[in-house]
């Protein structure tokens, strides 16, 4: 059984609340060995995409909710319904974790565009390969260029042919800002379902034929951790509202054990990606 985690964590900008790095961390320590796979979102990422992609100038919770929606339903359709490859939820984990505690992938969504550009924008699989490894499309506010990606899971709906995702990957795996950590053949697990998205009627979104989500396991997302912990270092240098926590009966001690996981977590990161084989081998055959 896979145990998987929609998590939405505080954005760089915007807060939702003062104390949100305290229980974003004390969370993510208290999960950490019990989720298999966590998908993380930041609102911050979804917001803009609203104003970017689909024009929208003060987004609400619906407007992100929806987006979130079909992130959601991507990574699950293989569970509902036919395709030519399809992935359950174990696949995910098994393609995605290369170790226990690296399970924090980095999730991209394309297209979305509002309804009224729909009648002259349908986007082909090679458009829409290509917008996943935009940072405008991801779902974390991080920079994947100061990462090194370990695995990559392509999930593709909708009238999509398994010789044009093949040719789209062939050329991803040609950009020069797509880097690999060398320990770890350029495989891409491929996920093709025959259901296109449903949107609901009269939202935001438009209806298209084909979309993707792209669910990459990338050094970069340390970034976010990085922004986070120190927001945490901050209060917590000052115990800064620590007293509410302590009167629901946590101790202090709790919040200094989070923390250092947090930092071996962030340290996992940085050794994953610096990690290389000893020997340089054959290589053997990609696919």
């Amino acid at each position: 059984k896979a145990k998987v985690e929609f998590a939405i964590f505080p954005a760089p900008q915007i807060s939702t609340a003062v104390v949100e790095p305290y229980n974003s961390i004390l969370n993510t320590h208290s999960t950490l060995e019990h989720s298999d796979c966590s998908f993380v979102y930041d609102n911050e990422a979804i917001y803009d995409i609203c104003r970017r992609n689909l024009d929208i100038e003060r987004p609400t919770y619906t407007n992100l909710n929806r987006i979130l929606a079909q992130v959601v339903s991507s990574i699950t359709a293989s569970l509902r319904f036919d395709g030519a490859l399809n992935v359950d939820l174990t696949e995910f984990q098994t393609n995605l974790v290369p170790y226990p505690r690296i399970h924090f992938p980095l999730v991209t969504y394309a297209p979305t565009f509002s309804a009224e550009k729909a009648y002259h924008e349908q986007l082909t699989v090679p458009e829409i390969t290509n917008a996943c490894f935009e940072p405008a499309n991801q779902m974390v506010k991080c920079d994947p260029r100061h990462g090194k990606y370990m695995s990559c899971c392509m999930l593709y709906r909708g009238d999509v042919a398994p010789k044009e995702v093949n040719a789209s990957i062939a050329t991803i795996k040609t950009k020069r800002t797509i880097q690999f950590v060398d320990w770890c053949p350029t495989g891409f697990k491929v996920g093709i379902n025959y259901q296109p998205p449903t949107v609901v009627p009269g939202g935001d979104l438009a209806k298209v034929q084909r979309a993707l989500c792209s669910i990459c396991n990338t050094t970069a997302i340390s970034e976010a951790w990085a922004r986070l912990n120190h927001k945490f270092d901050l209060m917590y240098a000052k115990r800064c509202f620590v007293h509410w926590y302590v009167g629901e009966g946590m101790e202090e001690g709790e919040f200094s054990e989070a923390r250092e996981d947090m930092a071996a977590l962030e340290k996992d990161y940085e050794e994953v990606g610096t990690d290389t084989v000893d020997g340089e081998g054959e290589e053997g055959e990609e696919y």
